[in-house]
C-alpha cells in the first residue's frame, strides 16, 4: 500500500517540473514512509510513497511487465494474487509484490482485467507501446483516489486532495467501481453488482451458515501480510467479529508464523466510555493481547486541525469518528504495527443504523442499505483510510469483500428487518449466523449488543464537548452570514460551520468543496429516510442518539439554541446558489 500520485500528457518536461512533481508527491509521504520514487516516461510521470505490507523487500515501485513497457503505480494489495500468478504461467514477475500481477494481466487481457482482482487498490497503468494509460478504483473505494485536469491538457491522478489540488483546474473523487481510459477518455463502470439496480429487491432465502462461511473467507484472505498487525475492538458486534475470526485462524497463517499467534487489538475511548469496558471485555474472552488508549477531549479538540487536514473532509459525522481513531493510529504505529483488519462496512450492509429500526418495509429497507454502501466512499471508507494513513498505517475492511457483500446482499431483506415482536434487533442475521452454543464467537451479550456509532461509543462526552467548544468558536451573527460565507452545503451548525472554516483554509478550491457530501441526516441517515419518522426533521443529527425512540441514551427532542425561536428559513435561506460561489478563507 502506499500514496500515488500520475501527471499524465504534461507539457512541461523540464528538471524545474520533475522537482515540482516530487514536491506535491512528499504531501503525501505519511501513507508511505519506508520508501518513494518517481518514474517519468516522456511526459508521464509517475511517483509513489510505499508503505511496504507484502514482500517488504523487493516490491518497490514502479511495477513492470517483463520488457518494461508497461508501468503501474499502485497503492493496494490483491488477495488473490497468487491464484493470478497460476494463471499466468508464460509471464515472469520481477518481485513477490501482490500487486505485481497488474501488469501481466493487462497484457493478456487488455483493459478488461480488473473485475478478476479480488482486494483494495488504486492504480494508473502506462503503455508505453502507445503512450495510453488506465486509471482503476476498488469496487466500493476503501482505497482514495481523485483525478483532475491542467489547463495544459494533463491528467493528474493522486491519493489524496493534497497532491493535486494546486495543480489542477478541476478535480474531483474518482468513483469507485470504475475505469478510466485515456483511449475513450471517459469512466466506464467495471463493478455491476445485482444490487446496482436498487428496484430489483433480492429473494434468496436467509442461511446462517452460508452468511458465516463468506465472512470467516473474508478475514483470512486479509491476514496475508509480512508485517506486524492487529485488529481495531471497539466492543462493538462489527470489531468484535473481526477479532472473533481472526483469533480463531491466526494460528494456521503465514504472519502467525513470521509475528506469533497472539492476536494484538486495539480500543480507544475516553476515561469510561462504553467502547473501553466492552473492548476489554472481548478481548479477555478472546485471548488477546490487548493496548487500550485513553484521550480526553481536549485531546481530541486539539487535533481537529490535523484530522480535517489528512481526512480532507467537512463533514461532521466523519470528523466526530475520524478524531479518536487518528488519536488511536498514531500511537499503534509507535508500536510497531503496520496493519490493521476493521469492521467498517457491516452497518451499511445490514442496515445496522438506528434509524433502520423505522424502515416501512423490505424494499425501503433494502433501497437505504444500498445507498449507503455506495456512499462509504465519502464516509466510512475515507475516515479509515485516511485517519490510519496518516500515521503509515493500512486499514483492511473484510465486510467490504466482494464476495461478502454478493452473499449478504442477495439475501432477501424481510429476513434483515428489525421485528421486537420476534426479537430481531439490528443486524439479527449476522448476529444469529456467529451465535454458535458450542463453540462461541463472543459472548452472549456482547453478540446482542446494541450499535453504538463509534463517534458515540468513544464517549458520549466526545461529541458534547466538541459541540461546546465549536460554539465558542462560531458565533450567532456568524451562522446568520453561514447561507452567504458558504453557498454549497451551508453549515447549519456551529460545529459544522467550524468544521468547514477550517477545511477552506487548507483546501480553498471550489472543486475540494465539491468532493464533500451534504444534505440532512439523522443518526447517519441518508437524507430520503429522514421520511420514515416525521419527529426526526427536528433532530438532524448524525449521532446514533439523534434515533429518538430507538437509542437507549436519546438526545431529548429540544430546539437547537442558536435557532430557539426563528424560524429556520431566516437563518439559512434555502436559495438556489452556484456551487462557482467564492468561500471566505480565515
Amino acid at each position: 500500500m502506499c500514496g500515488i500520485l500520475a501527471v499524465l500528457g504534461c507539457s512541461d518536461d523540464s528538471q524545474a517540473k520533475r522537482v515540482r512533481i516530487l514536491e506535491l508527491s512528499r504531501r503525501l509521504k505519511h501513507r508511505g514512509p519506508d520508501w518513494s520514487g518517481l518514474h517519468q516516461h516522456g511526459d508521464n510521470y509517475l511517483a509513489h510513497q510505499r508503505l511496504a505490507i507484502v514482500d517488504p523487500a523487493s516490491g518497490d515501485q514502479p511495477l513492470f511487465n517483463e520488457d518494461k513497457s508497461i508501468i503501474v503505480t499502485v497503492n493496494g494489495e490483491i488477495y488473490n494474487h497468487e491464484e493470478l500468478r497460476k494463471q499466468l504461467p508464460n509471464h515472469t514477475f520481477r518481485t513477490q509484490c501482490d500487486c505485481d500481477v497488474i501488469a501481466h494481466l493487462y497484457e493478456e487481457y487488455g483493459e478488461n482485467f480488473v473485475d478478476l482482482l479480488d482486494g483494495i487498490f488504486s492504480f494508473v497503468l502506462l503503455d508505453t507501446r502507445d503512450n495510453s494509460f488506465i486509471v482503476a478504483r476498488d469496487a466500493i473505494g476503501v482505497t482514495s483516489l481523485y483525478i483532475g485536469w491542467g489547463l495544459d491538457g494533463s491528467v493528474w491522478i493522486a491519493s489524496e486532495l493534497k497532491g493535486l489540488n494546486d495543480e489542477c483546474e478541476h478535480f474531483e473523487v474518482f468513483p469507485p467501481g470504475h475505469l478510466y481510459s485515456s483511449k475513450e477518455r471517459e469512466f466506464r463502470r467495471w463493478y455491476n453488482p445485482p444490487w446496482f439496480n436498487e428496484a430489483i429487491i433480492p429473494s434468496t432465502p436467509y442461511d446462517p451458515l452460508v452468511l458465516r462461511t463468506a465472512f470467516e473467507k473474508a478475514v483470512i484472505k486479509r491476514l496475508m501480510t509480512d508485517v506486524p498487525f492487529g485488529v481495531l475492538l471497539s466492543g462493538g458486534l462489527d470489531s468484535s467479529l473481526v477479532a472473533s475470526v481472526t483469533a480463531r485462524y491466526l494460528a494456521d497463517t503465514k504472519a502467525a508464523k513470521q509475528w506469533g499467534a497472539k492476536l494484538h487489538s486495539f480500543c480507544v475511548g475516553l476515561k469510561g466510555a462504553p467502547d473501553l469496558k466492552a473492548g476489554k471485555e472481548v478481548a479477555d474472552f478472546l485471548g488477546t493481547v490487548h493496548h487500550e488508549f485513553q484521550f480526553t477531549i481536549q485531546d481530541g479538540i486539539d487535533a481537529i486541525e490535523d484530522v480535517i487536514y489528512h481526512t480532507e473532509t467537512y463533514d461532521v459525522t466523519t470528523i466526530r469518528a475520524a478524531t479518536p481513531m487518528f488519536l488511536m493510529s498514531r500511537k499503534i504505529k509507535s508500536s510497531g504495527v503496520k496493519m490493521l483488519i476493521s469492521g467498517e462496512g457491516s452497518d451499511e450492509i445490514f442496515g445496522g443504523y438506528l434509524y433502520f429500526h423505522k424502515a416501512p418495509n423490505k424494499e425501503e429497507f433494502h433501497q437505504e442499505t444500498c445507498r449507503k454502501i455506495k456512499a462509504l466512499h465519502r464516509y466510512d471508507c475515507l475516515r479509515a483510510n485516511k485517519s490510519t494513513y496518516a500515521w503509515g498505517l493500512e486499514a483492511r475492511v473484510p465486510f467490504l469483500d466482494k464476495d461478502f457483500i454478493k452473499a449478504a446482499m442477495d439475501i432477501d431483506p424481510e429476513f434483515k428487518m428489525i421485528k421486537h415482536d420476534e426479537g430481531r434487533i439490528e443486524k439479527w442475521i449476522l448476529r444469529k449466523a456467529f451465535d454458535d452454543e458450542e463453540n462461541p464467537y463472543l459472548p452472549k451479550h456482547i453478540l446482542y449488543r446494541q450499535k453504538e456509532q463509534f463517534s458515540d461509543g468513544v464517549g458520549y462526552g466526545w461529541i458534547d464537548g466538541i459541540k461546546d467548544h465549536a460554539a465558542k468558536h462560531v458565533t450567532d451573527k456568524m451562522m446568520f452570514n453561514a447561507s452567504h460565507i458558504f453557498p454549497f452545503n451551508t453549515p447549519n451548525t456551529k460545529e459544522a460551520y467550524y468544521y468547514r472554516m477550517i477545511f477552506e483554509r487548507f483546501f480553498p478550491q471550489n472543486s475540494a468543496r465539491l468532493t464533500v457530501p451534504g444534505g440532512p441526516s439523522v443518526a447517519c441517515s441518508t437524507e430520503k429516510a429522514i421520511e420514515w419518522d416525521a419527529s426526526w426533521s427536528g433532530n438532524l443529527d448524525p449521532s446514533g442518539r439523534a434515533a429518538l425512540g430507538v437509542h437507549v441514551s436519546a438526545y431529548e427532542n429540544q430546539i437547537n439554541p442558536i435557532t430557539k425561536g426563528v424560524e429556520p428559513e431566516k437563518i439559512i435561506p434555502k436559495i438556489g446558489v452556484s456551487p462557482l460561489g467564492v468561500a471566505i478563507q480565515t
